[in-house]
C-alpha cells in the first residue's frame, strides 16, 4: 500500500500524510485523525527507513551489558526493549564480558548506528565515556559521571541489612565475595564493611571475582579456608554458584554456612535452599534508564539527571542461626 492511495482515499495531499507519520504537531488533529483512521484501515505503514531519514534519525537505539547470558541483564534488556518498542525504536544489543577494551569496541561500533546508547555498569575509563557522549547521546547505570545521566540503585543500605541480618541470626565472621571493580561493587563492598565495623563482625574480602556462577564455584573451596560462616556475595550468579559447590563439599545450607545474593534474580527462587538475597529493581532501573535516554534523544528536558532507587533484602532459605561454636563446615567438631 502506497501513501499516495492512503492520500487519495483520505482526500489530502501524500506530503501531508508523511507529515501525518514524521511531524504530526504541523498536522490540523481533525485531519491527523482521518489519515490515521485511512491507513488503519488499508493496513498502511510508513517505511521505517524512510520515516528514520526524514527525522534525521536512524530509528535504532543501543544497549551495552556485561554479560548477555547474566540474569539481571537480561530482566534490564527486557525493560529497555519493551520501552524502546513503544516508541518505535529497535534495540541493538551487545556484552562486553566484563572486559572494558571489549565494551568501549562495541559502545563505538554501535554509536554510529544508533541514536542513543544505554551502558550497564559500565567499565571504561571517565575519558572513554566522555568521549563516547560527544558522539551519541549516552546514559548509564550504576555509574557516576558528571555530566552523564545515569541511573543508580543503594544498594550500600541492602548490603549493611545483609550484615544486619546475619548478625542477628548469630554469625560473628562474614567474608565478602567481590565483584567486578566498579560503582556496583564499590557500593556493596563498603556496606560490607560498614556493616561488620558496627556490629563488631569479623569480615573477610575475596576476590575480584566474575559475576557468574563458575566464578561462585571456584569461590566456595576458598569460603571454607576461612572461618566465616556468613557468605555475601556480589550477586545471585555467585552466590548460586556457592551454594553448588558447597552442597559438593557436603557442606549443609543453612546448617553449616549462610550465603545472601545480591539482585533477587529469577535463580534465587529456582535453587535449593532458596537464595535470601538483595532485591535490585532491575527492570525498574531499565525503564528509568531508557525513559531518560529517550528524553535526551528527543531533545526534552531530563527532570532527573540521577536516579537513585531503593534496594531491599528478601530473607529466604539460604540463611539460618549461626552453627555451634567450635563446629567446622559439615557438621564435624
Amino acid at each position: 500500500m502506497s501513501i499516495r492511495e492512503v492520500a487519495a482515499r483520505a482526500g489530502v495531499s501524500p506530503a501531508t500524510v508523511s507529515r501525518v507519520f514524521t511531524r504530526p504537531d504541523t498536522v490540523a488533529e481533525d485531519t491527523r485523525n482521518r489519515v490515521i483512521a485511512v491507513a488503519d484501515e488499508m493496513s498502511y505503514s510508513p517505511n521505517p527507513v524512510a520515516r528514520s531519514l526524514a527525522r534525521g534519525r536512524t530509528g535504532n537505539l543501543g544497549i551495552v551489558v556485561p554479560d548477555i547470558a547474566n540474569s539481571f541483564s537480561a530482566v534490564i534488556t527486557k525493560a529497555v526493549q519493551q520501552e524502546a518498542r513503544r516508541d518505535g525504536y529497535t534495540l541493538f544489543v551487545a556484552g562486553s564480558e566484563e572486559v572494558a577494551p571489549d565494551e568501549e569496541r562495541w559502545a563505538r561500533a554501535m554509536a554510529a548506528q544508533v541514536d542513543g546508547l544505554l551502558l550497564v555498569s559500565p567499565q571504561m575509563s571517565d575519558e572513554a565515556l566522555m568521549a563516547l557522549a560527544e558522539v551519541t547521546p549516552v546514559v548509564v547505570t550504576n555509574r557516576v559521571l558528571d555530566g552523564i545521566p545515569s541511573v543508580l540503585t543503594d544498594s550500600y543500605e541492602g548490603s549493611v541489612h545483609a550484615v544486619e541480618h546475619l548478625h542477628a541470626l548469630g554469625h560473628r565472621r562474614a567474608v565478602y565475595l567481590a565483584g567486578p571493580d566498579g560503582y556496583s561493587n564499590d557500593v556493596r563492598l563498603r556496606g560490607f564493611r560498614d556493616g561488620c565495623a558496627r556490629l563488631g563482625t569479623a569480615a573477610e574480602e575475596l576476590g575480584p571475582f566474575h559475576a557468574r556462577f563458575s566464578a561462585g564455584v571456584r569461590a566456595a573451596d576458598l569460603v571454607l579456608a576461612t572461618a566465616a560462616t556468613g557468605v555475601v556475595a556480589y550477586n545471585d550468579e555467585v552466590a548460586v554458584g556457592v551454594l553448588n559447590r558447597l552442597a559438593d563439599r557436603g557442606v549443609r545450607v543453612p546448617e553449616d554456612v549462610s550465603v545472601i545474593g545480591f539482585d533477587d534474580t529469577q535463580l534465587a527462587e529456582m535453587v535449593t535452599p532458596r537464595l535470601t538475597t538483595v532485591r535490585i529493581p532491575a527492570a525498574a532501573a531499565g525503564t528509568a534508564a531508557v525513559g531518560m535516554l529517550l528524553d535526551v534523544v528527543a531533545g526534552r528536558h531530563l527532570a532527573v539527571r540521577r536516579l537513585v532507587l531503593e534496594a531491599e533484602l528478601v530473607v529466604r532459605s539460604s540463611t539460618g542461626p549461626a552453627p555451634a561454636a567450635g563446629t567446622s563446615p559439615g557438621g564435624r567438631r
